[in-house]
């Protein structure tokens, strides 16, 4: 029996690390799949938000979102995840309705209103914060959140908004569709990924885009971008939010080598 036992041990242990390694491989699924749906669901609004010039408007809804689950956070008692998010989507859709309202009203100041938004959004949140013995903790977690722990559920949401966005498609163009939109998934999105990579995650594929690159593209070398600050954040065992954030700030920034490459051809084939 001893003898059978040894020869066995080898293989029942071969099985669990094999068991240990999928726990693994599944683990980090979910937290690839969640910046993926993020990033579907944020960079068609991205490429809306450049061509409309309201670049502010992503950090003023998002604060405001966040700002909004903080106040559920500190005045309610341990309030669900549904009641957050609910409050989350409120606040941001408020926000939108407000910098609407503010870009009509005086387009030549948009950007500069729409930033104090931000500013006003942001002095509530860490006034907010204030309420609650684990606000710091709250905020920090809406700035930069740790989306290695993105669960399936989360990532799932995510895939929702993107199906949302998705089915959208042209009709973005219009005020009423982004504006109620931008909303919705600014307010999912924050909860998940944080306002660090909501922000990139928006701005950095429409600038490739806007240099030229159809947006599928656009999406694929932000991917590969989100993922390489992903598996930085895990490798090194360090906060994956600023390192993603980082990550798809340096994608962003190299389109500008591609639109001047495509100014200097278009001025190179001129007499």
């Amino acid at each position: 029996m001893s003898a059978v036992t040894a020869a066995a041990t080898p293989w029942l242990t071969q099985a669990l690390d094999a068991w240990v390694d999928l726990g693994a491989a599944l683990w980090f699924l979910a937290p690839v799949l969640a910046l993926a749906a993020g990033l579907l669901a944020l960079g068609p609004l991205g490429a809306q938000v450049l061509r409309r010039g309201v670049v502010f408007i992503d950090l003023a809804v998002a604060q405001a979102a966040a700002a909004a689950a903080l106040a559920v956070t500190a005045l309610a008692h341990h309030p669900g995840t549904l009641v957050t998010q609910a409050a989350a989507v409120a606040g941001a859709l408020v926000a939108a309705a407000g910098v609407a309202a503010l870009s009509r009203a005086w387009p030549a100041h948009r950007e500069a209103l729409i930033g104090l938004v931000y500013v006003a959004c942001a002095c509530l949140g860490l006034l907010l914060a204030r309420l609650d013995a684990h606000g710091a903790e709250h905020l920090h977690a809406l700035l930069a959140a740790d989306l290695l722990w993105a669960g399936w559920g989360q990532a799932a949401g995510l895939a929702v908004a993107a199906a949302g966005v998705a089915l959208l498609g042209g009709r973005l163009a219009q005020d009423r569709w982004f504006y109620l939109g931008f909303a919705t998934v600014a307010a999912l999105a924050v909860q998940v990924l944080g306002l660090f990579i909501v922000f990139a995650a928006l701005i950095a594929p429409g600038l490739w885009h806007r240099a030229g690159l159809p947006l599928a593209r656009a999406l694929g070398l932000a991917l590969a971008a989100g993922l390489a600050g992903l598996g930085a954040s895990w490798w090194w065992d360090a906060p994956s939010g600023p390192l993603v954030a980082l990550a798809l700030a340096a994608a962003g920034v190299a389109s500008v080598g591609r639109a001047g490459r495509g100014l200097a051809g278009k001025g190179c084939g001129q007499p």
